[in-house]
């Protein structure tokens, strides 16, 4: 007897955003539906939720397209940022030292799982 996938999950890796800012959008719709996520992000002002969003929608399409689930049925079931690359830059200073300058960057997860009613 085949198991029945009732999740999906969407990933956006190496994006350019800090993983400490994205990880302040990504708690707001932890466990949330769908639609209620997506409400949120819409008007959550933080630069992470237009990427937290897009990561959100392929979820849904994913689920919808290949495990055939309703997209109303849905919820957050798993949502976490992990810390990808680092872009080590250099500023210059005065007596011609430098500064370093960290610019990092995160994989974003987020997995869609059916309700069980």
């Amino acid at each position: 007897m085949a198991e029945q996938i009732s999740s999906a999950m969407a990933e956006a890796r190496t994006v350019r955003i800090a993983p400490r800012k994205a990880r302040l959008v990504i708690d707001l719709i932890r466990g949330k539906s769908v639609a209620e996520a997506l409400a949120i992000l819409q008007f959550t002002p933080k630069a992470a939720s237009p990427i937290v969003e897009k990561v959100l929608r392929s979820a849904i399409a994913n689920a919808e397209h290949n495990y055939d689930l309703e997209s109303a049925n849905l919820y957050v079931s798993e949502a976490y940022v992990n810390e990808g690359a680092t872009l080590k830059r250099f500023r210059p200073r005065a007596k011609g030292m430098a500064s370093p300058i960290n610019k990092r960057t995160s994989h974003v997860v987020v997995v869609v799982s059916e309700k069980n009613d």
